[in-house]
């Protein structure tokens, strides 16, 4: 009877903790908190997986404090940190239907300046992104967009 007990709760153990890693998924928040901004180029990386895919993990830690967007259109903008961080959170898990190419344009041991542009059906997105690196980390200082 005591084998029998044990056996049921251990099953019972098992089909709880299984449960409990399935709600998780495979990439749990605390493995998408930890995002690698070692480099300029995983820094890039990042950032083009939070500005087209969605991605919101770690995107307080990817922008600089100075952090300015603008955006060349017929009306222009300017956008801070903070209102670009929120922007961007919003859009977790929306992937943009567009064609992502990246080119360096500059690279030294402190900053980088890259192209990033976005093809879509029937308008082209560029995005000239500086990224600066900041102690240990690489930020994206600024972006400026212009649209074709």
């Amino acid at each position: 009877m005591k084998t029998l007990v044990k056996t049921f709760a251990a099953a019972a153990l098992i089909a709880v903790s299984t449960f409990a890693m399935a709600a998780e998924g495979p990439g749990s928040k605390s493995a998408k908190a930890n995002v690698n901004l070692s480099t300029a180029d995983f820094a890039l990386e990042h950032y083009v997986a939070v500005t087209t895919e969605g991605e919101s993990a770690g995107v307080e830690k990817l922008f600089a404090a100075d952090f300015n967007q603008k955006i060349q259109a017929s009306n222009a903008q300017s956008h801070g940190r903070e209102a670009v961080v929120k922007s961007l959170k919003k859009q977790k898990g929306e992937k943009l239907n567009c064609t992502v190419t990246s080119d360096i344009i500059e690279e030294s041991a402190d900053y980088m300046v890259a192209k990033v542009t976005m093809k879509f059906e029937n308008f082209t997105k560029t995005d000239l992104v500086t990224l600066e690196r900041v102690g240990n980390e690489w930020k994206v200082s600024k972006s400026i967009n212009s649209y074709k």
